[in-house]
C-alpha cells in the first residue's frame, strides 16, 4: 500500500504575480514611474521567492538568544541571532526599504511618491522577513524624528545617516522603548526619568518592559525630563546608543531577558533595566514631548498597517497554491464553489487592507515632500484607521488561511502556523483597537481629518456613478449615516454612550474609507479594461457597508480578484 503525500504549493514571484500592486503603482505613480522603480521590485521579488525566503525559515528556526556572560564572568547581555536574520537585515539595507523616502534622488524622481515606492518594497519584503518589517519600521520612525528640524544638528548627523544608509557594513537599525510594566498604554504613570549631565547630554533611568529589535544600535525611549511635570504631554524622546565602545551593552543598559512571544519570535524582544544610561534628547527637553514622538507613531502605524496587508496578499497567495495541488471529492480544491467563495471573500479583504496602507504612505509622502496641511489633517486621522482596522482584518484572515489548509495548517513545520501567531502582534504593537478607536474620536472631536475623509468619500461616490452606481449608492449612503453619528459623538464625547460605541465608530469610518478607496481604483482600472478591482470595491462595499452576503459573487469572480 503506498503512502499518500501531498504535492508541495508553489509560490510565484511576488512582484510579477501581484496585480494589484502593480495597477496601484500604475495609478499612484504613472506608468513612466512605475516603469522606473519596476527594476528594483522586480529585482526584491526575485530575491524574496529565493534567498531570503530560505533566510525566514532559517531566522524562525533560529530565534535569538541572550547571553549574559561570557566565559570567563563579565557580563555582556550579548544577543546572538541567525545568519537568516543577518541575511534580511543586509537585504533591508540594500533593498533601501528605511532609505528611499529620504534619499534625494528618490524625492527627485518620485516627489511625495518616494513614500509609496517604499511602501510597494515592504509589501514584497516583509511576509518572509521573519518580521524584520519591525526593526525596519522604528528605524524609519527614528529617521524621521532625527529629520525633524527641531532637532539639534549634531545629533541628527550623527545619527541620521546611518539609519538611512543602503550599505549593510554601515547602516544600522533602531529600537524603540516606550513601555514599562504598568502597560503600553498607560504612558502617563511613566516611572524613566531623565536628568542632564554635566556635558550637555543626558542621563535616563528606568525600567522599560517590551523593546523589541533589543540587538539595535540605538533606541529612542520615552522619559520624563528632571522638573517636568506629570502626565503624558511631558514626556520626552531621548536617543540611547545601545552599545558602548568595546561592543558590550553601552554603560547604564542592563538586559534582563528576552521575551518568550507568542509570535514574531525571531525578532528580540526584551526587558531592558536603565541606570544613568547615556542619552541625547531628540529636540528640546524643556518643550512637551510627546507630540515629538507621534512623529515616530504615525510612520511605525503605517508601517503596522502595511505589514498587515502584505501578510494577507502573501497567505492569500499561499492559500490559492494550496487549492491548485490539493483533491477533494474527485476534484480540485480550487473548483470548490465554497471554497472558491471563501479564497474570493479574502481576496476582497486583501485588496481593502491594501488600499488603505497605500493611501497612508501616500498621504504621508505629501505631509513630508509638499507639506501639504490638508494631507497632514487626514493623516492624523487615516494612520489610526489604517493600523487598526488592518490589524483586526490580517488577524481574521489570518485564521482563515489557515483553515484553509485544514489539519496541515495546524501543523508547524508547514510555516502555515506562523501566520496567525506573527499577525496577531498587528492589533496589539502601536496601540491596540481601542487605544486607536480613542484617538480617532479625539480626532473627529478636535475635527482633524473629517472634511478631508468626507470630501474623499463624497467624491468617490460622485466619480463611480456610472461604472459602479452600487458602490456609489452605497458611500452616499453611509457617508451621510456617519456624519450623523460623528455629530452625535463629538457633541458629548465622555459620555458612557459615546466611549462604549467608540471602536464600532472607528471601525465603520475605516470601512467606509476603504470602501472609497477601492471605489477609486476600481474605476481608474474600470476605464483600462480591467474589472476586477471594480468587483472587488462592490463587494467590500456591500458585504461591509450594506450587510450583504456576497458568497455566490466571489466564488463567480475569484480568478480576477
Amino acid at each position: 500500500m503506498s503512502r499518500f503525500v501531498q504535492p508541495v504549493p508553489a509560490l510565484g514571484d511576488p512582484y510579477a504575480s501581484d496585480q494589484i500592486l502593480r495597477s496601484h503603482l500604475d495609478r499612484i505613480l504613472g506608468p513612466d514611474g512605475h516603469g522606473a522603480v519596476a527594476g528594483r521590485l522586480a529585482a526584491l521579488g526575485a530575491e524574496v521567492a529565493g534567498p531570503l525566503r530560505a533566510a525566514h525559515a532559517d531566522a524562525e528556526a533560529h530565534p535569538p538568544t541572550l547571553r549574559h556572560y561570557d566565559a570567563w564572568g563579565t557580563r555582556i547581555d550579548a544577543i546572538d541571532t541567525s545568519a537568516g536574520w543577518q541575511a534580511q537585515r543586509r537585504a533591508a539595507a540594500v533593498h533601501a526599504l528605511v532609505a528611499t523616502p529620504y534619499l534625494p534622488e528618490a524625492r527627485q524622481s518620485f516627489g511625495a511618491g518616494a513614500r509609496v515606492v517604499q511602501h510597494a518594497l515592504l509589501h514584497l519584503y516583509g511576509p518572509e522577513s521573519a518580521t524584520f518589517t519591525c526593526p525596519v519600521a522604528m528605524s524609519d520612525g527614528a529617521a524621521a524624528l532625527l529629520a525633524r528640524p527641531d532637532v539639534d544638528p549634531s545629533v541628527r548627523d550623527a545619527w541620521l545617516p546611518r539609519l538611512i544608509s543602503t550599505d549593510p557594513d554601515t547602516a544600522i537599525t533602531s529600537g524603540q522603548w516606550m513601555t514599562e510594566s504598568q502597560g503600553g498604554s498607560d504612558i502617563a504613570r511613566s516611572g524613566t526619568s531623565a536628568r542632564p549631565a554635566a556635558d550637555s547630554t543626558w542621563r535616563v533611568t528606568g525600567e522599560k518592559w517590551f523593546c523589541s529589535a533589543a540587538d539595535a544600535a540605538m533606541a529612542v525611549a520615552l522619559a520624563r525630563p528632571e522638573g517636568s511635570g506629570p502626565g503624558s504631554r511631558a514626556l520626552a524622546p531621548f536617543l540611547i546608543p545601545r552599545y558602548g565602545e568595546d561592543g558590550g551593552p553601552a554603560p547604564g543598559i542592563t538586559l534582563h531577558r528576552l521575551k518568550d512571544k507568542l509570535g514574531t519570535r525571531a525578532v528580540p524582544t526584551a526587558e531592558i533595566g536603565l541606570a544613568d544610561a547615556y542619552a541625547l534628547p531628540v529636540g528640546d527637553p524643556a518643550e512637551p514631548g510627546l507630540h515629538r514622538m507621534m512623529t515616530l507613531v504615525v510612520v511605525t502605524r503605517v508601517h503596522n498597517a502595511a505589514a498587515a496587508a502584505a501578510g494577507m496578499r502573501r497567505g492569500l497567495d499561499y492559500a490559492h497554491a494550496y487549492a491548485r495541488v490539493r483533491r477533494v471529492a474527485g476534484g480540485e480544491l480550487a473548483g470548490n464553489p465554497l471554497h472558491r467563495a471563501t479564497l474570493g471573500t479574502l481576496a476582497v479583504h486583501a485588496q481593502a487592507a491594501y488600499a488603505l496602507a497605500a493611501h497612508a504612505f501616500a498621504l504621508l509622502g505629501r505631509v513630508e515632500v509638499d507639506q501639504d496641511p490638508a494631507a497632514e489633517a487626514e493623516l492624523r486621522l487615516v494612520a489610526p484607521l489604517a493600523k487598526l482596522l488592518t490589524g483586526k482584518l490580517a488577524v481574521a484572515s489570518a485564521s482563515e488561511y489557515l483553515e484553509c489548509f485544514g489539519g496541515a495548517g495546524f501543523v508547524e513545520d508547514t510555516g502555515i502556523p506562523r501566520l496567525l501567531r506573527d499577525a496577531q502582534v498587528l492589533p496589539i504593537w502601536e496601540g491596540t483597537t481601542n487605544v486607536l478607536s480613542m484617538d480617532v474620536l479625539r480626532a473627529l472631536t478636535r475635527n482633524e481629518g473629517v472634511a478631508q475623509l468626507a470630501a474623499r468619500v463624497q467624491a468617490a461616490a460622485e466619480l463611480t456613478g456610472i461604472r459602479l452606481p452600487r458602490v456609489a449608492g452605497i458611500l452616499a449612503t453611509s457617508l451621510s449615516d456617519l456624519r450623523d453619528q460623528i455629530a452625535s459623538a463629538t457633541k458629548d464625547p465622555t459620555s458612557p454612550a459615546v466611549l462604549a460605541g467608540a471602536r464600532g465608530l472607528a471601525l465603520r469610518l475605516g470601512t467606509m474609507l476603504s470602501a472609497a478607496l477601492l471605489a477609486e481604483h476600481g474605476q481608474w482600472s474600470a476605464e483600462r479594461g480591467d474589472e476586477g478591482p471594480g468587483i472587488a470595491a462592490d463587494l467590500w462595499a456591500r458585504q461591509q457597508l450594506a450587510g450583504q452576503d456576497i458568497a455566490e459573487d466571489a466564488h463567480r469572480y475569484v480568478e480576477i480578484l
